[in-house]
C-alpha cells in the first residue's frame, strides 16, 4: 500500500488575514493606484486584492467616487508643510504648493486622481487652510482667498499630472508638438512662428516655468484683491 508523503497544513497555522475594514480597504486601493493607476484601484480589483466580493466594500464605502476621495486623501497625509513661523508668508505659500506639486509627482497615480475626484477628508482641509491663512496673512481679501485656493491647487495639480504624464510616457508628444510648431507656416501663423523656441523653454529640473505660473497668479489674485 502506497503512502502519500502530502502535508497536511492546518488552517491554524496559515496567516490570519487582517480582518476587513475602512482603512484596509483604502490602503489597498492606494497601493494599487501606486501600481497600476486609476484603472487598478476599480472596486472588482480592490476586492480582488483583499480576497472578497465587491459587494463587502459597500458596507465601508459608498461607491468608487467615495473611495477615491478617501484615497486623495490618504495619500495627503505624506504632505509636509512649511512651519508658517519661519519664513514671509509668499515663501510659506509657495512652499506649500512645491511641496503639494512633488508630493503629486513623486506619488504615482496621485496626480491623475486629483483630477477626477471631489476632494474631501482632514488632509485636504489642512492643505486648504494652511494657503487660505498664508494669503489672508499676505493681505488677500475673503474672496480673492476662496477663488484663489482653487486655482492654485488646479494649476499645481495640472502641472504634475503633466510630468508624469512625461514620465511614464517619455517625451514623444511633445517632440511631436515642438515639430508641428517649428513647421508652421510663416506666412499663415507669424507670431506662432517667431516664438516657436520660447513655447518650449523654462528649465524643467528647477521647475523655473513651474515658479513662473505660481508667480502670475499670485499677481492676479492680489491685484484683484483690491
Amino acid at each position: 500500500m502506497e503512502t502519500s508523503n502530502r502535508k497536511i497544513i492546518s488552517r491554524r497555522n496559515r496567516p490570519a488575514k487582517e480582518p476587513l475594514s475602512h482603512d484596509l480597504i483604502v490602503r489597498t486601493a492606494y497601493e494599487l493606484l501606486k501600481e497600476q493607476g486609476i484603472s487598478g484601484m476599480s472596486m472588482r480589483k480592490v476586492a480582488k486584492a483583499l480576497d472578497t466580493g465587491p459587494s463587502s466594500l459597500y458596507v465601508y464605502v459608498k461607491n468608487f467616487q467615495d473611495l477615491s476621495s478617501l484615497v486623495l486623501d490618504y495619500g495627503l497625509g505624506k504632505l509636509v508643510l512649511p512651519d508658517p513661523k519661519e519664513v514671509s508668508w509668499k515663501e510659506n505659500l509657495f512652499g506649500a504648493l512645491n511641496a503639494y506639486f512633488l508630493l503629486l509627482y513623486e506619488e504615482p497615480g496621485l496626480a491623475e486622481l486629483s483630477f477626477s475626484t471631489i476632494p474631501r477628508g482632514t488632509n485636504f482641509l489642512r492643505l486648504t487652510e494652511y494657503i487660505l491663512t498664508t494669503l489672508q496673512n499676505g493681505g488677500v481679501k475673503s474672496r480673492s482667498a476662496a477663488w484663489g485656493v482653487d486655482l492654485l491647487l488646479l494649476y499645481v495639480s495640472s502641472v504634475a499630472y503633466e510630468h508624469t504624464f512625461k514620465k511614464k510616457h517619455g517625451n514623444m508628444q511633445i517632440s511631436d508638438l515642438k515639430e508641428t510648431f517649428q513647421s508652421a507656416d510663416p506666412v499663415l501663423f507669424p507670431i506662432l512662428f517667431s516664438l516657436g523656441g520660447e513655447m518650449f523653454s523654462g528649465d524643467t529640473k528647477s521647475m523655473e516655468r513651474f515658479h513662473w505660473g505660481l508667480e502670475v497668479l499670485l499677481h492676479g489674485i492680489q491685484h484683484f484683491s483690491k
